[in-house]
């Protein structure tokens, strides 16, 4: 990279500090705030992922700002072990993914500080809970629609990002054995149409395709690609090497084509791609107004999950590309929407204009970008590295 280059960087990364230093306390409880402006509330997903990058600052009052949560996470938690998807509400329940990135975060934070049994039991009750979620009785877990982080979009049954995420802490809890047996259900070809045998499990890999099904479940699946939960794959280790890179590759392939296309403005991939048109069958009427085309969870640029697949490319060995897209999303978190700002780090772009559209100084937008950007310098994925060794033992 030029001086320029390096310098404008350097310029967001100080900026995303700002932000986050500033969304550090909000006004309930004295917890980080989401947004800087909207979402004052402190949303357990947004905070558990923003822990890669409040970590990997270095930065003590951070660090604090992540204890805090995981505190009021584990005080507000269910007798059952469930945590909710705000930190200081324990009435606002029934996420799917609110519990394994409260074991996720939990773990990061143990990592970092040296503090092994911190919250021991409401990891344990959290890890309890996590084991009634398979509706076979297996490792592999279930969800509702719009239950994780995408709230108007319907993904059911077993979901690729929420096992990765399962994937992923059950090699941080040492869960070897389980992260082996899930490893490789997720890794089973998922049959596509009414062919598959009932008493067969399901599985998450798409037919001459390198990349992982959205949600599969009994006869119903979607093939639709999903950036964060196949960013996630090649993080944790669940895609090997060689998927990793063909993967990447056909990432940049299909948004090269998407270019071509008029589907996409910008130089990073959109979180859903092709879209949910309203012609497919797949298609709600509530999302002609929230989830159009290109925007939102249906396909919007998403600068956190655009932080995630600039790690993967780290990850897949792919460092040009990494450096690359990094650019790409240093000029991506630049504009502002609500309130005239240097930079914007803004919740999501649509797609096909490039403008943003979402709340500013959004915190994971943020968090993930320092983490991105951290990830290149490095060379490496802080903690993800450890979770693919891992992998090796679990599929040893």
């Amino acid at each position: 990279m030029d001086e320029k280059t390096l310098a404008s960087i350097d310029q967001a990364k100080a900026a995303a500090l700002r932000v986050l230093l500033h969304n550090a306390r909000g006004p309930f409880q004295g917890l980080p705030r989401t947004a800087g402006w909207g979402y004052p509330e402190p949303y357990t997903r947004d905070l558990m992922i923003s822990a890669l990058g409040f970590l990997s600052t270095g930065n003590e009052e951070l660090a604090d700002a992540l204890r805090r949560t995981l505190v009021a996470l584990a005080t507000n938690q269910t007798p059952h072990g469930h945590i909710p998807s705000l930190a200081h509400d324990p009435a606002d329940r029934g996420a799917s993914d609110t519990t394994p990135l409260f074991l996720f975060g939990l773990a990061l934070y143990r990592k970092s500080t040296n503090q092994p049994e911190f919250l021991d039991g409401a990891a344990h009750d959290a890890l309890r809970w996590m084991q009634y979620q398979g509706p076979d009785d297996m490792v592999m877990v279930s969800q509702l629609p719009t239950s994780d982080w995408r709230d108007e979009q319907w993904v059911m049954g077993f979901g690729l990002y929420v096992n990765t995420l399962v994937y992923a802490y059950l090699l941080l809890y040492g869960e070897h054995e389980s992260a082996g047996q899930l490893r490789g259900l997720m890794n089973r070809l998922e049959v596509l149409g009414e062919a598959k045998n009932p008493h067969e499990h399901e599985g998450l890999v798409v037919p001459s395709k390198p990349y992982y099904a959205l949600y599969s479940y009994k006869l119903f699946n979607s093939d639709r690609f999903d950036l964060l939960g196949n960013s996630l794959a090649i993080l944790t280790g669940i895609a090997s090497p060689d998927r990793a890179r063909k993967l990447v590759d056909w990432i940049e392939a299909e948004c090269d084509s998407m270019r071509d296309r008029g589907e996409l403005a910008v130089d990073l991939p959109p979180c859903l791609f092709p879209y949910i048109l309203r012609k497919d069958p797949d298609w709600r009427p509530r999302y002609e107004q929230y989830n159009r085309p290109g925007e939102y969870h249906n396909g919007g640029v998403w600068p956190f999950v655009c932080g995630f697949y600039v790690a993967a490319c780290v990850a897949a060995g792919r460092m040009g590309l990494a450096r690359r897209n990094l650019l790409a999303l240093t000029e991506l978190v630049k504009p502002w929407h609500e309130n005239e700002a240097e930079w914007g780090f803004n919740e999501w772009i649509k797609a096909q204009t490039g403008q943003p559209s979402g709340r500013d100084w959004q915190t994971w937008s943020a968090a993930m970008y320092l983490y991105a950007a951290e990830c290149v310098q490095q060379q490496g994925t802080p903690f993800f590295d450890e979770m693919r060794a891992g992998d090796r033992v679990a599929t040893a």
